[in-house]
């Protein structure tokens, strides 16, 4: 009655592993392929401080501290984030002046200048349905307060 511990059928293969579960979302669509890169350029020209500052440069260069001063509640550190997410895409250059102090302007790029135009338009849409947007908030919250 003794049970041998030494391997037997070694020549036998082992048997196939179960396949794993397949993935239960669909395949993307190859359409839809550039939908990310879509979603990552809108997240930056979507951002409230590049619409802001997009705006503002519009209608020619400026220096860091008199884009600070133009657009109201930006923090030093943010303005510095958005101007530098906007060079990295292309839309802002940055030019620094061999002066004492050095002098750095920001402009937008041609590609900067193509965007200011819907931003432009989206921005005087704000403007000129802010009015309606905040009754309507208002009367949202009154009714969902309640």
């Amino acid at each position: 009655m003794g049970t041998s511990l030494k391997p037997a059928n070694i020549e036998m293969p082992a048997p196939p592993r179960p396949s794993p579960r397949p993935d239960p979302r669909p395949m993307p669509d190859p359409n839809h392929a550039d939908c990310r890169g879509v979603a990552s350029v809108l997240s930056r020209v979507g951002d409230k401080w590049s619409v802001f500052v997009i705006m503002m440069l519009s209608d020619g260069p400026k220096r860091f501290n008199e884009l600070k001063r133009m657009i109201n509640g930006i923090s030093q550190r943010m303005l510095t984030l958005t101007l530098r997410g906007l060079e990295r895409d292309g839309l802002v250059t940055r030019t620094i002046f061999p002066t004492i102090p050095p002098r750095v302007d920001y402009e937008l790029t041609d590609l900067g200048h193509g965007l200011s135009r819907p931003v432009e338009a989206l921005g005087k849409w704000a403007k000129d349905h802010l009015d309606q947007i905040e009754a309507a908030r208002t009367q949202f919250d009154q009714r969902n307060d309640g």
